[in-house]
């Protein structure tokens, strides 16, 4: 089994507006890095194959995706938080509001499968609606 995550959040600005300058100046280096960290398995990107923050997938435009598949938690978890992407990850506040709701789901996929937006919807309104389980879970669950 493999991990896949889903983190949504929601912009302050559009992506283009001098005040998200410096964490669009970090996509593709906080995404390299991703890519080359123990455990990457694959992560959402637009038609270019470039980053996720360009699509819009849910109601608002301000609401950036991030979605990705892992080798197992411990993998997503030192990529989170001991690596360069703590940096940005801790000047969240600068770029994005907070949210009233669950903004990130965990939860674990067959090798090979790769989810779409879709299933991924599905986990983080079931975390929601039921809270966490071994079908949808975050960072604080050990499933």
């Amino acid at each position: 089994m493999y991990l896949a995550q889903l983190n949504i959040a929601e912009a302050i600005a559009p992506m283009d507006d001098p005040v998200m300058a410096d964490f669009v100046s970090n996509i593709e280096r906080i995404n390299s890095l991703a890519e080359k960290s123990p455990g990457y398995i694959w992560r959402l990107t637009d038609e270019e194959g470039e980053n996720s923050y360009s699509m819009q997938l849910f109601d608002s435009e301000y609401i950036v995706t991030n979605m990705s598949v892992w080798k197992d938690r411990d993998s997503l978890f030192d990529f989170v938080y001991n690596t360069a992407h703590v940096e940005i990850f801790k000047r969240r506040k600068e770029w994005f509001a907070k949210m009233p709701q669950m903004h990130m789901v965990l939860w674990y996929i067959e090798e090979g499968h790769i989810p779409d937006i879709n299933e991924a919807k599905e986990r983080l309104q079931h975390l929601r609606e039921h809270g966490k389980s071994q079908y949808a879970f975050t960072f604080k669950d050990n499933f």
